[in-house]
């Protein structure tokens, strides 16, 4: 596992605050014991002193055992009393959090909400202190190495410091409950243009990131999966944007990511919409979905306003963090210095989905070059790097995955078709060919695997 992997909850808090206070309890309760322990070797020691038949008995040493006993009393209640501080600080931090999610919401659970975070200002004024740093050490770590990464002679870190501060300053890296998508989407024509026999599901996380469509052209796979006991459940594995122009037959380009990021529809959403039902799957089936930057959006829309059972949603660099429910696992792959997962500003404070869900990141790209301006943290490939590690991972939230592969493991027969879309009327052109060859040929994976 690398050093600088961080795998956590999401947002600025990863710690149960309510197992925290426990942890303080039971210091408490050692610090007590010990207590008891310095007041009876106290007592022991005025016996030997006051009785010349325990002369042998080496009253300095008994004195140094109750000194002894007497500081570990004191460290464990001091360890105690900073225990629940800081488990007041992280319950502020989330308090606060899910009071800017409702909003100006006026019901009686905001009014409680309201009521607690009072309650914990005004119990010790170091508690909101130290709440305001760590969500300011939070946000300074969310996009380590993208200003070095993008500072060539100072011209084009401020283009590229846009994303996290249109996120933030916009407030569109996040996707709140009730915010669907508006409008209608250019219209779109999918084919199926190949169809496998997968001999597995996938049975890791980078395992699960090799998965997408490799057909040129193919945009997205849907793979059904019949359990033994006779349901089916599908996966859908959406790409990233395959082209830089603002329209033209490839739904996966700069418009739909525009239209997706603002909230409205896209053709690349229609056209997953359009690739599921044609695979089979049909509203209320379960669909997991596995997604590549403006994947991701996809994903995030997929899950929150589609007539489909999103349980499980894995991302690698995308521009926005959805809401989710408690039973709906998320596991996001970003790293700090890719300029298209900082759309998302950097996530919630509050973090989103199940209690297993998780957020990797790391420093993708640390060396400085010109592969910075092919976006090179972006790249699938730099992703799988990070999905290898987080497989390697003994930490718990990324051992709890292994359950979904097990449970996969369980398909007796699988289908994958991979889909190609086009937008209907929409020429290419020459002129929109040429910029994606350009593309190809700076960055190997950049076409297949863009932003």
């Amino acid at each position: 596992m690398s050093d600088d992997l961080d795998i956590r909850h999401g947002g600025a808090i990863a710690v149960d605050t309510a197992a925290l206070r426990d942890v303080g309890r039971r210091l408490a309760a050692v610090g007590v014991r010990f207590d008891d322990a310095h007041a009876a070797i106290t007592r022991a020691h005025a016996v030997v002193i006051a009785d010349p038949a325990l002369v042998t008995v080496d009253a300095a040493a008994l004195s140094a055992a109750g000194g002894r006993a007497a500081a570990l009393g004191v460290e464990c209640a001091d360890a105690a009393a900073r225990t629940a501080l800081m488990a007041d600080a992280f319950e502020l931090v989330e308090l606060r959090a899910q009071a800017q999610a409702m909003g100006t919401a006026d019901t009686a659970e905001a009014a409680a909400l309201q009521r607690r975070i009072e309650r914990l200002i005004a119990s010790d004024d170091r508690v909101a202190r130290i709440a305001d740093r760590l969500v300011a050490e939070w946000k300074d770590g969310r996009f380590e190495g993208l200003g070095d990464q993008y500072d060539l002679g100072g011209l084009v870190a401020p283009l590229f410091w846009g994303g996290p501060l249109a996120g933030t300053v916009l407030g569109l890296g996040k996707v709140r409950p009730g915010m669907t998508l508006r409008g209608v989407a250019d219209p779109v024509t999918v084919t199926a243009v190949r169809t496998s026999t997968p001999t597995g599901a996938p049975t890791s996380l980078a395992d699960a990131l090799r998965r997408f469509p490799t057909t040129a052209g193919a945009q997205v796979k849907v793979e059904q999966l019949v359990m033994a006991d006779g349901s089916k459940r599908y996966i859908a594995y959406v790409k990233g944007s395959q082209s830089v122009a603002l329209g033209g037959a490839e739904p996966w380009d700069m418009r739909s990511n525009t239209q997706l990021y603002a909230g409205e529809k896209s053709a690349s959403y229609q056209a997953t919409l359009d690739a599921l039902r044609a695979a089979g799957a049909e509203p209320g089936d379960r669909v997991d979905v596995v997604a590549h930057s403006q994947g991701g959006m996809i994903a995030a829309h997929l899950a929150m306003e589609s007539e489909y059972d999103v349980r499980v949603q894995l991302t690698a660099g995308s521009p926005v963090e959805p809401t989710l429910d408690d039973d709906q696992l998320i596991v996001q792959l970003r790293h700090t210095d890719d300029v298209v997962s900082s759309l998302a500003a950097g996530g919630s404070p509050e973090g989103t989905g199940s209690p297993d869900s998780f957020t990797a990141e790391r420093e993708g790209d640390p060396a400085r070059g010109p592969q910075d301006l092919l976006l090179a943290p972006h790249q699938l490939d730099a992703y799988i790097e990070t999905a290898e590690q987080v497989d390697a991972s003994d930490d718990p939230r990324a051992a709890a995955l292994g359950e979904y592969w097990s449970e996969l493991d369980g398909a007796v027969e699988i289908t994958a078709t991979e889909y190609h879309a086009e937008r209907e009327g929409a020429e290419s052109g020459a002129e929109l060919r040429g910029v994606r060859s350009r593309f190809s040929r700076a960055g190997p994976s950049y076409s297949a695997d863009g932003g």
